[in-house]
């Protein structure tokens, strides 16, 4: 890729939350260079922790669960904590020259490391910067990973089955959600930067960021619903019914009827025509009598197969989908039609979940991003893209000020 037109990001990063977040940038065909620090003394592990996580795939430092959310991007390994590792960012920052930089280090570690938004804007004026952290840059001090900001956010309270524990939910959400919200946050900067040629602070809290999809559940507890009403449902949805998982007889189905028009053509069908009461004709009377119509519904559906059963909702146009087991995901014809690929060091093929949208980048690649970076891999290239003599790039590696 020619880097000459291209935005390019910086970003101290590691874990997912912020790794996600470039990786969205990395679609739309633009530069990301992601810092690790340099080892430290008598510690395995070099870099993101996220390295050495699930299976070995290319070595010791790239294991399974670092490579998708880190495809397409290039790795330099600096010493943040050293003076000369600081005066180094600023000149990348500078000479580069970097659009965006963005961290999802811990804020109150940023002025020590040199990377602070006062730091880092003098270099260059137009820098857009860009933090994620647990609580914001007001609490600066409090670390955070998705499943703490599931917990302490409320969503375990109304994830799970009724008589259950809580439970975080399966994929990561938090981390996703703010990393979705750090990728528009730079493109509404960006997009201003266009209009006066200035650059912006940018301060993700996953704390803020997840409460902001309550909308469903925190203004209902001021509009008389008791805290029992928003709590964990199952596979329930808590106000439109029925709305459930269901057994068929060869495994279970998810049926949403979403209105009482849906219903209304639901029980029209023969097979659930004894459910046509008066009882259920509102979803307010279906809501009043949800668990014995949950019931009744599970009675019928477990004596047919699942596909008797769709065909029948087919036929009135209700909702409805099989439980994809996870590994057959991949072979649903939207995503196999979509799907990213990247290809390992030694010749196999990986599948990467598709971009959210398509972007003119993707399809002039067809879909296919370079592997995630080895620990170090680009730091030299990159030092010598900026101009710097060979004979200070050894000297700082022989003081392990960089690594590679």
């Amino acid at each position: 890729m020619s880097h000459s037109k291209v935005p390019v990001v910086l970003s101290v990063e590691q874990a997912l939350s912020m790794s996600y977040a470039t990786l969205r940038f990395v679609h739309l065909g633009w530069r990301v260079i992601r810092l690790e620090p340099t080892p430290v003394p008598g510690r395995k592990s070099r870099g993101d922790p996220n390295r050495y996580i699930g299976r070995e795939m290319a070595g010791k430092d790239l294991h399974s669960y670092f490579v998708a959310p880190n495809a397409g991007k290039e790795a330099i390994a600096v010493d943040l904590k050293h003076p000369e590792g600081q005066k180094l960012l600023r000149d990348l920052v500078r000479e580069l020259p970097v659009d965006v930089f963005c961290t999802n280090t811990l804020p109150r570690r940023h002025t020590a490391l040199g990377m602070d938004y006062d730091t880092l804007r003098r270099e260059r004026g137009a820098l857009i910067w860009c933090s994620i952290s647990a609580m914001g840059l007001q609490q600066p001090g409090i670390p955070g990973y998705d499943p703490m900001i599931q917990a302490l956010c409320g969503y375990m309270d109304i994830t799970g089955h009724p008589d259950g524990p809580p439970l975080q939910c399966g994929p990561p959400i938090v981390d996703l959600k703010a990393g979705d919200e750090a990728f528009a946050q730079v493109l509404l900067a960006m997009l201003e930067r266009e209009r006066t040629g200035e650059g912006k602070q940018i301060d993700i809290s996953m704390a803020r960021a997840a409460v902001s999809w309550l909308h469903t559940f925190l203004p209902m507890l001021d509009m008389d619903s008791p805290p029992s009403e928003l709590r964990r449902a199952g596979n329930q949805h808590r106000q439109f019914i029925p709305v459930n998982a269901y057994p068929s007889a060869d495994g279970y189905i998810y049926v949403a009827i979403g209105s009482d028009a849906q219903w209304e053509r639901f029980v029209a069908q023969p097979m659930f025509s004894s459910l046509a009461l008066a009882r259920y004709s509102s979803n307010e009377g279906r809501r009043a009598h949800s668990g014995e119509l949950h019931e009744a519904i599970a009675a019928i559906t477990s004596v047919h197969s699942a596909q008797e059963i769709f065909r029948v909702l087919e036929s009135a146009l209700v909702p409805h989908s099989p439980i994809t087991p996870i590994e057959r995901v991949a072979h649903l014809p939207f995503v196999r039609s979509s799907a990213l690929a990247t290809t390992a060091p030694d010749g196999r093929r990986i599948r990467l979940p598709p971009a959210a949208v398509d972007t003119p980048h993707l399809d002039a690649t067809g879909g296919q991003l370079p592997f995630a970076p080895a620990y170090g891999q680009h730091t030299v290239a990159v030092l010598r893209e900026m101009g710097m003599e060979e004979s200070l790039v050894s000297q700082l590696l022989e003081r392990r000020i960089i690594a590679g």
